[in-house]
């Protein structure tokens, strides 16, 4: 790789990392913002850069402050971000050390701090002379690489499994696909891929799914233009097997964007489904209708606040609820290391004020014997065993049904007071939790 392309890429990686970082921007959206900036060929370096970086934050911040003799000013902040970068390419990434100091002081001349060249060469070079990636990491937050309220609440929650819980988050996800079971059962499909020498397997219990041996551009999987497959982890695609109605019926998805549970309701469900789609935001909605065509099916969609009905629903009853409950989404900081630096302690009250007005507000929705599922991407107690146990108490009409769809994936999910959790990294998934409440009648 040439110099100036390889110290452009990481200019720009340096801005995204620092508008995450210190600018409180989702990582998403500011990758979305600048990698039109770098060449198409580079655009997975960027990536890369981005992700391992605000992955191992706390890690490198530690490497940077004994580094530094004092803190760069606030107008500097990029660099530090750059900093970090040329560190996780030496200590993460096993880059060689010449290309990545060379590379990263032209970056600081790209970033228009010319003046910080000589102290960005020293720092990296000290690094290197000194092994400091070597020694132990001087607080609980740089050797775990999450925040101190992280790791204090999924200890509390999880005694027995935290460690691994915070080593699963380090990992890169794997890719997950959704065999389209009406055109072509998930065994039907692994035999597509392996014509086309695509390496998958298969995942006990869970029907539809298909674990990737590496991640792939959809353009290169079989059909997936026409809706033969989606990405979806496997962990998302409990839902649908779990609350369908067998004799499908009435379902509302609440909180339906982006849509992948909703496309996998149709697919399951078939004809005799009826699905409604709800969703607070428009753009997002529209992502719902997008990823329904792709895939051939059709649901009414309505651009609403889930948790006011009164200005959207139809007052006939729904036989069945999905709610996807906005959350923490601590469950999947593999795939968005940026959650770990954006979530705050203080959010969880919040959410849970959320989580409970919805359930409150999609409960008399249901009609009785029906089912509400309800699902977060979340590891937290505070809001999902706690939820629904609270629910459950403060509703006579609310019993969980503690029937899991299949005795298979009983090994992969944990017993809670309320409902079964998945752990991040059990077999490749995200973490998820999934309480299933049946509305009985009260005489």
């Amino acid at each position: 790789m040439k110099t100036a392309s390889g110290a452009a890429v990481r200019a720009v990686a340096a801005e995204i990392v620092d508008a995450v970082a210190g600018g409180g921007q989702s990582l998403d959206a500011a990758i979305d913002r600048n990698e039109a900036r770098v060449p198409a060929g580079d655009r997975s370096l960027l990536r890369m850069l981005s992700y391992e970086t605000l992955r191992h934050h706390w890690q490198l911040q530690d490497w940077i402050g004994q580094l530094l003799s004092k803190p760069l000013r606030r107008r500097d902040r990029v660099i530090n971000a750059l900093l970090a970068i040329g560190l996780c390419q030496i200590a993460l990434l096993r880059i060689p050390d010449h290309a990545v100091v060379s590379e990263t002081v032209e970056a600081a001349r790209r970033l228009r701090r010319p003046g910080l060249t000589g102290l960005i060469n020293a720092c990296l070079r000290r690094f290197v002379r000194e092994n400091l990636a070597a020694k132990a990491p001087s607080t609980d937050e740089s050797r775990w690489n999450h925040p101190d309220w992280f790791i204090r609440r999924i200890s509390k929650d999880w005694p027995d499994d935290w460690q691994a819980m915070l080593n699963a988050n380090m990992e890169r996800a794997p890719m997950w696909l959704r065999a389209n079971r009406g055109r072509n059962p998930a065994p039907d499909y692994l035999l597509r891929l392996q014509q086309n020498n695509i390496v998958a397997e298969l995942l006990d219990g869970i029907p539809d799914a298909l674990r990737l041996a590496e991640p792939l551009p959809v353009d290169k999987l079989p059909g997936f233009a026409v809706g033969d497959v989606s990405v979806q982890d496997a962990a998302a695609q409990i839902a649908a097997n779990w609350l369908l109605p067998e004799d499908g019926g009435r379902v509302l998805d609440a909180c339906a964007a982006p849509g992948g549970k909703s496309g996998h309701l149709l697919e399951t469900g078939g004809p005799k489904l009826s699905l409604v789609c709800v969703d607070s935001d428009a753009a997002r909605c529209r992502g719902i209708s997008e990823n329904l065509a792709r895939i051939g099916m059709d649901a009414t969609i309505i651009v609403a606040d889930a948790s006011n009905p009164e200005e959207w629903w139809d007052g006939k009853a729904f036989d069945a609820i999905l709610l996807d409950a906005p959350c923490s989404a601590s469950g999947v900081i593999r795939r968005h290391p940026d959650i770990k630096l954006l979530r705050r302690e203080s959010d969880l009250a919040r959410l849970v004020g959320i989580q409970t007005e919805l359930l409150e507000a999609l409960w008399p929705l249901l009609t009785p014997g029906g089912t509400l599922l309800y699902a977060t991407c979340s590891v937290f107690s505070a809001e999902n065993d706690e939820v629904t146990v609270k629910f459950q108490a403060d509703h006579g009409d609310a019993i969980e049904n503690d029937v899991l769809p299949n005795n298979n994936i009983r090994d992969l999910m944990r017993r809670k007071a309320c409902g079964y959790q998945i752990l991040p990294g059990t077999a490749g998934m995200d973490g998820f939790y999934y309480a299933a409440l049946q509305k009985v009648k009260v005489s």
